[in-house]
């Protein structure tokens, strides 16, 4: 067969599309990926995928390597976690889709006639937000204190007989907080509520990290943990184990019908048809490591982040936000500073990539209480980084001094910058729903798309200023426009 462009010449083309990518190795980007350092798992991880490359893990009755391979990682989790041989699990595809499962499962599970309330710290990850949405469930998010930590009474006061679910994290990505999981989930289990445990990104390294209190099945009332294996188990995307708490719970979680001609379809998870690859590459890992593996590199992680926790609390005008409980951190500006000696921490973040180093800028936050949670900068800390750290360190502390004093971007500012016109129009509460070409005119008079391409601004910081700026409906609009357009066909 002739094949319409030569395989080497297609390998060719995704190199150099690759080679415009943030590197995925190295430490050099502190979020998004986990690198273990190992390039012997890197390759594992690649075999194992070539293996199972044409099973469909739909069927593991047919495919049996996808049951004995995904039983496997369902107990090695389990016992991390602490939880005995009532617990049993599921594989998915990430941490969204294990969330999603956990609220769909406590909904289903769930004794109340009227609409159905899903309980969580306004910390809590985004992908709870879709779950309530997708599923129908009134979203009630709790405010958090200064340090992103839940308040537990805060939680039990607003528990009640409509509460499907309630969430909290272990920790937060946010902040880094590990939540009050034993005073929320003996609460919730006091009033016959479910209580999820979101560990994805803490899942695999938490039960490694000095001075815990126990967070994890260990505590009575939780019913539910998701714990994702391509963030701190080093797997590929995307592969994450949602455990439950009894197997009738966890029955509910399945989607099951025979009212069709076809085969009887049935799926424990979102999808049906679905690779293998990243669950053979996450058992493939689980198997190399062991426990004492996973404890290894989660022993560098917490070095390294005492590190920089120390580092970053000695930069004059920056200060670190709370008391991080794993492998995160989030850095704010220390307001208690002169003026001319703070550091905002999206200017920070900015120049650290001129340095050669990406880290992640977050938003403000107005709570419901009327407090204010600050923008922030977070960084994600992985095995890779202790080989980098001098490099790093130094980067961290040269760009705070290349910043410090500039203000911090208002909303006066962003907004200034635009024509009053438009603000006028954006601020209306009778201005019609943005169309498509609508809300890319404004992407491109913000400068963050030009009508050639896509693609970031070399500086972040008034765009974060400009989402704090606006209501949060338009902002989200605006941000849809732009990833759409990011992958729409060209020309």
């Amino acid at each position: 067969m002739k094949f319409a462009e030569e395989p080497a010449a297609i390998l060719a083309r995704l190199d150099t599309l690759r080679a415009a990518d943030a590197p995925t190795h190295g430490g050099h980007v502190l979020s998004y990926v986990y690198d273990s350092g190992l390039a012997e798992l890197d390759e594992l991880a690649a075999a194992a995928i070539r293996a199972v490359q044409p099973v469909n893990g739909l069927d593991p009755t047919t495919f049996t390597s996808v049951a004995v391979m995904e039983g496997e990682v369902v107990a090695f989790a389990r016992e991390l976690l602490n939880g005995s041989q009532e617990v049993v699990g599921s594989v998915t595809t990430g941490g969204t889709e294990s969330c999603l499962l956990a609220v769909k499962t406590a909904r289903d599970n769930h004794q109340f006639s009227g609409k159905a309330r899903l309980l969580a710290p306004v910390t809590v990850h985004a992908a709870f937000q879709k779950a309530a949405h997708y599923f129908g469930l009134t979203l009630d998010l709790v405010p958090v204190g200064p340090d992103g930590r839940a308040d537990a009474q805060a939680m039990i006061d607003r528990m009640g007989p409509d509460v499907a679910l309630v969430v909290v994290s272990a920790p937060s990505y946010p902040h880094a907080a590990l939540d009050p999981i034993a005073e929320v989930g003996a609460a919730a289990a006091s009033r016959g509520i479910a209580c999820h445990v979101d560990a994805c990104i803490g899942g695999w390294v938490l039960p490694f990290w000095s001075g815990l209190e126990p967070w994890d099945f260990r505590v009575p009332g939780v019913t539910s943990v998701s714990a994702d294996l391509h963030k701190f188990g080093y797997a590929p995307k995307g592969v994450s184990v949602l455990l439950q708490r009894g197997r009738d719970r966890q029955r509910a979680q399945f989607f099951t019908t025979t009212r069709w001609p076809g085969y009887p379809v049935v799926n424990p998870t979102m999808l049906g048809s679905k690779s293998a690859g990243a669950l053979a590459a996450g058992w493939a890992i689980t198997h190399a490591l062991g426990r004492d593996g996973l404890g290894e590199l989660a022993a560098s992680c917490e070095r390294s982040t005492a590190a920089l926790v120390s580092l970053i609390d000695s930069i004059d005008g920056l200060r670190v936000v709370g008391s991080p409980v794993g492998p995160l951190i989030a850095v704010a500006m220390d307001a208690t500073a002169p003026a001319d000696r703070r550091v905002d921490p999206h200017h920070w973040a900015d120049q650290v990539r001129s340095h050669g180093w990406l880290l992640q800028l977050q938003p403000g936050l107005a709570q419901s209480d009327g407090s204010v949670l600050p923008h922030t900068t977070h960084l994600t800390i992985t095995p890779v980084t202790e080989a980098v750290l001098p490099e790093l360190s130094a980067a961290l502390v040269a760009a705070a001094d290349e910043v410090r004093g500039i203000p911090t971007v208002t909303p006066a500012d962003v907004l200034g910058a635009l024509p009053s016109s438009l603000v006028a129009g954006l601020s209306s509460p009778d201005a019609p729903p943005l169309d498509s070409e609508s809300a890319f005119a404004i992407l491109a008079s913000i400068g963050l798309v030009s009508s050639e391409s896509g693609g970031l601004p070399d500086r972040m910081a008034p765009f974060l200023a400009l989402v704090a700026a606006l209501p949060a409906p338009l902002t989200e609009r605006l941000l849809t426009e732009f990833i759409a357009r990011v992958v729409e066909p060209r020309g």
